[in-house]
């Protein structure tokens, strides 16, 4: 038993003496190192992401064409890895129905898609465009329109989304009163902005103009010389 107990009384102090000698080599590290390596860290742990941007909502008129928006941002360089591809989601359903891709310059399309023969790209990758086209629209295209676009390393975090409104010919919804309230109250708000500026400009250029016009009190004798500086003063 005491054998052990002194065995056991060596490995803890075996053990402290090996923490005290890893903590005095850690506080002896330099400062830049420790941040060297925190920011290798966090480099490790950071993940690239392609942010994609597209309009929450458009309405199109049956029977006509129209052109789905999406742009997207990449740290990385666009390579020939970089894909595009867009999915539907029809109206009321829980599935989501992939329609078309693009890839190295080329498009692809489904055979048995609800838009066949009227899908067509619209975008350019170099400039960070993922856009495609459909043709006459109809009710039955009604749904959401899914954009994804990676760029590898980079991935896509969330894909843009499109909620698309299939209406009658003419019965586009007009602008909401709310946004034409705001436009006009910006543009009066702007405009009174405008003139308080320039009518403070003007008002400050009057007044540097405005020269003292008194009498310039000199000793005896230089009379002539203060009639002088007067006049030159009136004059200017």
């Amino acid at each position: 038993m005491g054998a052990r107990g002194g065995g056991s009384r060596k490995m803890a102090a075996a053990g402290g003496i090996a923490g005290r000698s890893a903590t005095v080599v850690a506080a002896r590290l330099p400062l830049s190192a420790c941040l060297l390596a925190a920011a290798a860290s966090l480099a490790a742990v950071k993940v690239s992401a392609v942010e994609v941007t597209t309009p929450e909502e458009m309405f199109v008129e049956n029977e006509t064409d129209v052109k789905l928006p999406c742009t997207f941002t990449s740290v990385e360089v666009i390579s020939s890895a970089a894909s595009v591809s867009w999915s539907f989601q029809p109206e009321g359903a829980a599935t989501r129905i992939s329609f078309f891709y693009y890839s190295n310059g080329k498009p692809y399309t489904g055979k048995d898609i609800p838009f066949k023969d009227r899908v067509t790209w619209a975008g350019d990758l170099n400039k960070k465009d993922a856009s495609i086209s459909i043709s006459n629209m109809q009710f039955q295209d009604n749904g959401t329109y899914i954009c994804d676009v990676k760029n590898p390393p980079d991935i896509v975090v969330k894909p843009g989304e499109i909620r698309l409104r299939v209406v009658e010919k003419d019965s586009l919804p007009a602008f909401p009163i709310a946004m034409v309230a705001g436009i006009v109250i910006g543009t009066v708000t702007g405009l009174t902005l405008l003139i308080s500026i320039v009518v403070c400009l003007v008002m400050r250029k009057n007044n540097s103009k405005k020269r003292y016009s008194g009498f310039l009190w000199l000793p005896v004798g230089w009379k002539k010389t203060a009639q002088k500086i007067n006049s030159w003063r009136f004059l200017n």
